[in-house]
């Protein structure tokens, strides 16, 4: 009997070892101004918690969490769960006017949602005007099991890339909206909010990173910049990229990681070089009309068993219109069909689109051009659009979108977002003789239809009417299986043959490539009402958005349960 109680605690003790309950992870998040220096200048910042990068949530797989977000800055703000799937939390998923009204000065809302089916490096950020610029942070969702389908690192490491504008960066975007033209870029580029020491008084404002000789590290890269892409090297020294977005992926050895924004790479990295001190390095990918800071942003890696300092070891970076160097990257990398989580592809699809996106121009009223107010190309406003039509935020309709779908209200949006452009022509030739009224996308506020559970597939087609441009274009609620990606024109009967339909990267952002295509698919299973843009702020201002409705499923349980309580109102 002895033995018997001592075999049954052994199991007991192995199972309580083994398991790892799902909890709840708390937080509150105070938006205010705050001041802080970069480039030899004061500036007034919108912040949380006055820290700069904000709060890193770190979670296991399964967890609750609650954030409860008090708005004290000048700012209406709203926060977004960069590539949580919020499923059947759709109220919590934070883009203005689509899923919420603003969280307005002086006010406060609870988000609240579980995070299952998927473990990984994600973000949060402003999703309101361009203050994500500085309202971000890390998103980190650990295994369940505290067990990694990798060997284990010694350490992880967040590196969230962005860039630092010299001037109130709400005033740059309202000025570009009012002339019409391109804004201004921003002024440097960042490691964890440090510009670094290539910049004016920067030498102390750089990222150190210490590491132990022949450890490992799981660098977890974000990009969080407003509208660049970014090569990342440490010199002499290679990564193993292990997942993207969220994702496990085959292992893929790179001495070079190209992220566009939006985007999540997780990396090992190995100290396996002689002791000494080496840069890491961001510097812009860049291939369009815009202006953009060519200028790098570097940290240093220093090996702690360094006995005296010593001169850093600066890595080659690309020149930042290496198209193929960024395509073999998002191209030859592969989703790990035996990691966790992993969705096969779904072989039979519903619904197919094919979509347009790119830049082109407003009509400006020809009595504003002697007032410089149309600083555009041929003196009209630039203008982005999907399929021939320009997105508007349903701002000053009294509703949210998702208010509009869950209360059947009409006249906030119209359901009736084309699956085509209206007319086929040579998308990526950048001189088209073509009907110039093409140029000119009619402003609406348009969404696609999708049954529960159907399976949608969508190729993005760049084009080059007014200039090409890369567009990371994000889908909110849902990751996608990419199966293809190239350059110049879709080919719906040679391009088919390149599709993965075995073990395809999944992403939540797809970098469509500069005068190229990229064919996505997904299964649309969590309804409500879910935000598609480019993550190039510029463009979203400027209406290179749409959204999907996904109707609900047959029982409550697969249906959008009804809003919290302190939903903000418009």
């Amino acid at each position: 009997m002895k033995i018997f109680l001592f075999l049954l605690a052994l199991v007991f003790a192995f199972l309580a070892s083994s398991l790892v309950f799902a909890g709840t992870v708390e937080h509150t998040f105070k938006v205010q101004n705050m001041t802080i220096k970069r480039l030899c200048n004061k500036r007034e910042i919108v912040a949380v918690n006055g820290k700069f990068p904000g709060p890193k949530i770190n979670i296991h797989e399964g967890d609750t969490v609650i954030i409860h977000v008090i708005n004290n800055s000048p700012y209406n703000i709203t926060i977004h769960w960069h590539g949580v799937f919020q499923l059947f939390s759709a109220w919590a998923d934070g883009p203005e006017y689509a899923t919420q009204c603003p969280i307005i000065p002086g006010n406060k809302y609870t988000y609240k949602f579980k995070v299952t089916q998927q473990e990984g490096t994600l973000f949060w950020h402003a999703h309101t005007s361009v203050l994500r610029s500085t309202v971000y942070g890390a998103f980190i969702i650990q295994p369940h099991s505290n067990r990694f389908p990798f060997p284990k690192p010694y350490k992880q490491v967040p590196i969230l890339l962005g860039d630092w504008y010299d001037a109130n960066v709400v005033d740059v975007e309202n000025e570009a909206l009012v002339t019409g033209g391109a804004p201004n870029s921003s002024d440097a580029y960042t490691i964890n909010g440090l510009p670094g020491d290539l910049y004016n008084c920067s030498k102390n404002h750089m990222f150190k990173m210490k590491v132990k000789p022949g450890m490992t590290y799981l660098l977890r890269i974000i990009n969080v910049a407003l509208n660049n892409n970014l090569f990342f090297k440490i010199a002499n020294h290679s990564f193993t990229v292990v997942a993207l977005d969220a994702d496990y992926t085959n292992p893929f050895e790179t001495d070079i990681i190209v992220i566009a924004p939006g985007q999540t790479v997780d990396a090992l990295f190995t100290a396996n070089q002689p002791i000494g001190s080496y840069y890491m390095a961001a510097s812009p990918y860049e291939v369009g009309v815009r202006d953009f800071a060519n200028i790098t942003t570097r940290g240093i890696v220093v090996y702690d068993a360094l006995l005296s300092p010593q001169l850093p070891i600066m890595p080659s970076l690309p020149p930042f219109n290496d198209t193929p160097t960024a395509h073999r990257f998002f191209s030859n990398i592969t989703g790990s069909v035996r990691a966790p989580h992993w969705v096969p592809v779904p072989l039979n699809v519903d619904e197919h689109m094919f979509i347009t996106v790119g830049l082109g121009l407003e009509r400006c009223d020809p009595s504003n051009v002697a007032n410089a107010t149309c600083l555009g190309p041929f003196n009209q406003q630039l203008s982005f659009s999907m399929n021939n039509e320009s997105f508007v935020i349903p701002k000053g309709r009294g509703l949210s979108m998702l208010e509009a779908f869950f209360n059947n209200v009409s006249g906030v949006y119209t359901a009736d977002f084309p699956n085509n452009p209206p007319v086929i022509f040579d998308f990526t030739n950048p001189n088209p003789n073509l009907n110039t009224n093409l140029l000119f996308a009619p402003k609406s506020t348009k969404v696609k239809r999708l049954k529960f559970n159907s399976t949608l597939e969508i190729v993005f087609q760049s084009t080059s009417l007014v200039g090409a441009q890369n567009h990371p274009m994000h889908i909110h609620g849902f990751s996608f299986h990419i199966l293809a990606q190239g350059f110049g024109n879709f080919n719906s009967t040679t391009d088919r043959a390149k599709f993965n339909l075995v073990n395809p990267q999944r992403r939540n952002t797809i970098a469509v490539p500069v005068g190229g295509w990229a064919v996505i698919r997904f299964q649309a299973n969590n309804p409500g009402v879910w935000f598609v843009h480019c993550h190039m702020e510029d463009h979203v201002a400027r209406g290179l958005d749409m959204a999907f409705e996904v109707e609900n499923g047959p029982t409550p349980s697969t249906s959008l349960p009804p809003p919290p309580a302190d939903l903000p109102k418009c």
